[in-house]
């Protein structure tokens, strides 16, 4: 297993549990799958996997509670998967700190996929040859804007002086904007650029993750353009 990518899988019935558990270890990763949210949770505590693929509903602990459980002790990637399309289930997924989600029933190509380009942004979070910053303050690889600096070089970020603690997905987000302050990107553009989708995505996940950002450097610091997307106030 140290050299396969290391998956956790919750998910309650059996069926879909033993199919897909077969087709990523088809595919080349190790799977622990688990029926439910309790040894879910113990079993990422003891196991420490590379990336988590959580059902929403599920008994006992429920999906996304499992999800903010994890994230408090971790940055490993994680995927929500849902029987149900609705904003509700989708949101309070993305809410608790989960990365991306997969609509059930889903093919298993696409499934793989979607955990490659996770893990993909995960293995680099930095995307920092497009983070010249101009516009910003510029010292060593550290972007000030306000009292928000952005170290590039050590994926680090500060707001007036004090650490700010991001996911790599959020701060692959904000390189994305300090990259080019003051110009807006579209939530397509931020979905090819940091969820690594090569079609149309759920730009759902862009706007959540926006929220989340900014309530970690700042409300006003990243700007609403209604119509077009977002842009970082330089």
């Amino acid at each position: 297993m140290a050299d396969q990518t290391h998956v956790l899988f919750v998910e309650d019935d059996d069926v879909i549990r033993e199919a897909t558990q077969l087709a990523l270890e088809r595919d080349g990763f190790a799977v622990t799958a688990m029926p439910d949210g309790l040894s879910g949770l113990e079993s990422f505590r003891a196991d420490r996997p590379d990336i988590a693929l959580l059902d929403v509903m599920l008994p006992g602990l429920d999906g996304v509670s499992l999800c903010r459980r994890i994230r408090d002790e971790s940055t490993v990637p994680v995927i929500m998967l849902s029987a149900r399309a609705d904003s509700i289930d989708v949101v309070l997924g993305l809410e608790a700190g989960a990365d991306d989600y997969v609509t059930k029933p889903f093919d298993g190509a696409v499934l793989v996929a979607r955990i490659r380009a996770v893990l993909r942004r995960f293995g680099h979070a930095g995307g920092g040859d497009r983070a010249e910053g101009a516009g910003a303050s510029d010292s060593g690889g550290v972007l000030t804007f306000g009292e928000l600096e952005v170290d590039t070089d050590g994926m680090e970020v500060r707001r007036a002086g004090r650490p700010v603690a991001l996911t790599p997905t959020e701060m692959r987000l904000l390189l994305e904007f300090s990259s080019a302050p003051g110009t807006v990107l579209s939530r397509d553009k931020l979905l090819e650029r940091v969820w690594d989708y090569g079609w149309g995505g759920d730009t759902r996940v862009v706007d959540v993750h926006v929220q989340r950002l900014r309530t970690k450097i700042g409300q006003d610091r990243i700007e609403t353009v209604r119509g077009f997307g977002y842009k970082l106030k330089a």
